[in-house]
This record gives structure tokens, C-alpha cells and sequence, in this order.
């Protein structure tokens, strides 16, 4: 068995479907995951909220609180940074950047391979467990706290949107290198890749909250279509980034079943090897 196939982490699965959900569910079991499960936006959000999770899929079109409402709610009010993918049937581009936008990591519409949702799901896991090193990033007077979603500036907290965290994230993190426009606008929207005037849009709206109300710029725009946070005025800032360990907590063990109507958790022994393999699931589903 390779390192790929040797799964492991714990997933929330935020689906309203019951049959998507069985399958999912059971299919990213025997990748080796530990699966939650909610059938609602409000039951997902409180799952995300007072447990840690590797990951989320979560549906875009869940009864009550929608996954855009649960997106922006884990993004802005709780903080949580948990790597996110948003599952949906709708497919326009429109929808695709609202789901962005609201602090989802990628994006898969319905029908969908679920062997390219275990690659996706992989990929974000492996990219967060990258980041988390960079628990708290420093440029000059401002600091990124990514775990608590939080940038203080002069010791004043600055309101930032998701997209903007992501955006500021990535050049925190490359500081003082700048970054090309083509490599944020990949990291950020994924295949999904927005007009030009989009992160052109989020660049401004950055700008506003970080450097208007102080007397120097983090943010500058240089020549060749790239983008770079650095202290300018002091030289040593560009070697100040604080990189600070990130205690990664044990994996809870619960195990995906289902009972009568619902899917539901429970703890012990995984499901036996007889559940019927699942290639791809349809929008009808």
C-alpha cells in the first residue's frame, strides 16, 4: 500500500442528500477517514464550531442554513480555517465565485467522480498541514493569525473577508518575494479562475482595511503583474516572519453507519468490506 492510500484525518460531511451522504460517507472511510455527519446547515455549523476537523464537505443547498450562510459564518464569526469544499448542483461561474468568496477552498458540482473528490480532498488536506507551520505570520507592525483568522495591525485588529485572508495569507507567507497574479488567482479560486478585474477588486478592498488608516503601505503592487507584503521603511522586517509550531491534536475515532433513515455516528469497529463500491454520483442523487 503507498502513502497515498494510507489515509487518514477526520472529515465533517455536511449533506441534506441521505443517499449521497451513505455514499460519501462510506467511500471516505475506506480511504482510511474518520467521518461526522450532518443532515443540516445548523447541525453542521455546531459539529464545526466545538470540534476539529481535517476538512469539510460541505453541500451548498442544505434546508434551513444554506452552505454559503455555514461557509461565511466558520470564515468570519467563528474563525475556523479548516480546509473546505463545497459540493453543489448549481454550475455557472457566478456560483461557483459566491461559494469562493464566502471562504470555500474548491468547489465540485454535481454529477462528480468521487475518485476526484478523494484527489481534491487530499490535496487540501496536504496543502493546510503545509500552511499550519505558519501559525502566526509577522510583517513590519501586522500579524496574521491563521489558525484564529485574526490580523491585528499596530495592535488593532483589521476587519478582513475570506477571500481577503486567503489573499493576504499567500503574500504573508511569501514576504517579501512577490507573487504573481497568476499563482493567487490559482491558489485562491482553483479552476475556477475569475475575470480580470476580480482580484484586481480584492487587491483595493485589501488595501482599504490594511494600509489606509496607517501612515506607511504593507501592500504594493509591482510592474510585472505581481503583488508583495513587505516593510519597505525598515529592511529588517523583511526577515521578521514568525514561524511558531502548531500542536496538531489526536484524531477522534468515529465510525460512519447507517440506521434506518439517517445516516448517524457511532464509535467502535469499521462497517465490513460488503458495501457496494461507488464510482460517481449524479445531481440527482
Amino acid at each position: 500500500m503507498s502513502l497515498r492510500d494510507q489515509q487518514s484525518g477526520l472529515i465533517l460531511l455536511v449533506e441534506d442528500n441521505r443517499q449521497i451522504a451513505e455514499m460519501v460517507g462510506a467511500f471516505l472511510e475506506r480511504r482510511g477517514y474518520s467521518v461526522d455527519y450532518a443532515a443540516d446547515g445548523a447541525t453542521g455549523l455546531n459539529l464545526a464550531v466545538y470540534n476539529s476537523y481535517d476538512a469539510i464537505v460541505l453541500d451548498l443547498g442544505l434546508p434551513g442554513m444554506d452552505g454559503l450562510e455555514v461557509c461565511r459564518k466558520l470564515r468570519c464569526e467563528a474563525r475556523k480555517a479548516y480546509p473546505m469544499l463545497m459540493l453543489t448542483a448549481r454550475d455557472t461561474l457566478e456560483d461557483k465565485l459566491a461559494g469562493l468568496d464566502a471562504g470555500a477552498d474548491d468547489y465540485m458540482v454535481k454529477p462528480f467522480e468521487i475518485r476526484e473528490l478523494d484527489a481534491r480532498l487530499y490535496a487540501l488536506i496536504r496543502r493546510d498541514h503545509r500552511n499550519v507551520s505558519n501559525e502566526k505570520i509577522t510583517v513590519g507592525d501586522m500579524t496574521l493569525d491563521r489558525e484564529a483568522l485574526r490580523v491585528t495591525r499596530g495592535g488593532r485588529e483589521i476587519p478582513v473577508t475570506p477571500t481577503g485572508m486567503k489573499l493576504l495569507a499567500i503574500l504573508m507567507r511569501e514576504s517579501p518575494r512577490a507573487v504573481r497574479r497568476q499563482d493567487i488567482e490559482r491558489e485562491i479560486w482553483g479552476d475556477a479562475l475569475p475575470d480580470s478585474d476580480t482580484l484586481r477588486s480584492h487587491i483595493y478592498n485589501l488595501r482599504q482595511v490594511i494600509d489606509r488608516p496607517f501612515d506607511r503601505p504593507l501592500l504594493h503592487t509591482m510592474q510585472s503583474a505581481s503583488y508583495c507584503v513587505v516593510d519597505l521603511i525598515n529592511e529588517r522586517a523583511m526577515d521578521e516572519t514568525v514561524v511558531m509550531p502548531l500542536s496538531l491534536s489526536r484524531f477522534r475515532s468515529v465510525r460512519f453507519r447507517t440506521d434506518r433513515d439517517m445516516p448517524v455516528m457511532q464509535t467502535g469497529s469499521p462497517r465490513s468490506a460488503e458495501l457496494p463500491e461507488v464510482k460517481s454520483i449524479s445531481a440527482r442523487s
